[in-house]
């Protein structure tokens, strides 16, 4: 049993109900790790990065069957998995990271994995962060978000965007399926949160080509690292912001 609480979730909502072939329609090493573990009679694994596919396929292929694959794809791609259908569809984070590689179709996201859900999709979310929160937490959080995106834009990529639980909702059901279940998740980032966002933005600074302006984000990089590990230490942990799961069905 996974100790992810989101899928927990979607294992308690799925109960005996046989997963069948299983699409991670954009994945990660979380993701894969979690579906490679389950009762399934197959899964394929999307991701929009061609060396992110192989770099799972190396790591993963202990784990795989001959029928299980990890793909290197874009929904854009009207002929993409063409008549894959699958008994369960997981969106993990999956629309917040679209804007990175399919920008403006986070609308048509849904409409376009409609014809692979034979029975249910799951989807997890970041529900968007306060703009002024009123803790410590969230403001260090924040703080470490507009930094993470900062550097992404001035090293000329695109940043992600998140899109909240009623926008989500919405558009499921604009696209035919029937929301069964939703939970809400509060978070508590840890130390691993605060390094990985901040790691971020130092692999970023390389291709900024103002040597003061990366200086000053190096210096600044540092200093919230610190405030940020050292509120994680004192609070255990930061709590702000959630998660949620929906789990929906095509609709009859």
């Amino acid at each position: 049993m996974t100790d992810d609480r989101l899928f927990q979730f979607i294992q308690k909502v799925q109960s005996d109900r046989p997963w069948g072939r299983v699409l991670d329609a954009g994945t990660g090493r979380h993701s894969l790790a979690w579906i490679s573990s389950l009762s399934t009679t197959q899964w394929t694994a999307v991701t929009g990065e061609e060396d992110r596919s192989k770099r799972l396929e190396h790591e993963f292929r202990s784990r795989m069957r001959s029928n299980d694959r990890v793909v290197f794809g874009n929904w854009l791609d009207p002929a993409f998995l063409h008549n894959d259908v699958y008994d369960v569809v997981i969106a993990d984070y999956l629309l917040g990271a679209l804007d990175g590689f399919a920008p403006y179709f986070q609308d048509r996201l849904f409409p376009r994995l409609r014809s692979h859900v034979r029975t249910r999709i799951y989807v997890i979310g970041l529900q968007p962060y306060e703009l002024f929160p009123d803790s410590n937490g969230g403001r260090i959080v924040r703080e470490i978000a507009r930094l993470r995106d900062a550097c992404i834009l001035l090293a000329g990529d695109r940043c992600y965007r998140e899109y909240p639980l009623d926008w989500s909702i919405r558009h499921l059901e604009g696209a035919g399926f029937t929301v069964e279940e939703v939970q809400r998740f509060p978070i508590r980032y840890g130390d691993t949160f605060v390094r990985e966002q901040l790691d971020v933005c130092e692999r970023k600074l390389p291709r900024i080509a103002d040597a003061a302006l990366v200086s000053g984000l190096g210096e600044r990089i540092d200093n919230v690292r610190r405030r940020a590990l050292d509120l994680c230490r004192l609070e255990g942990g930061i709590r702000f912001g959630e998660d949620y799961v929906i789990a929906a069905r095509p609709t009859s």
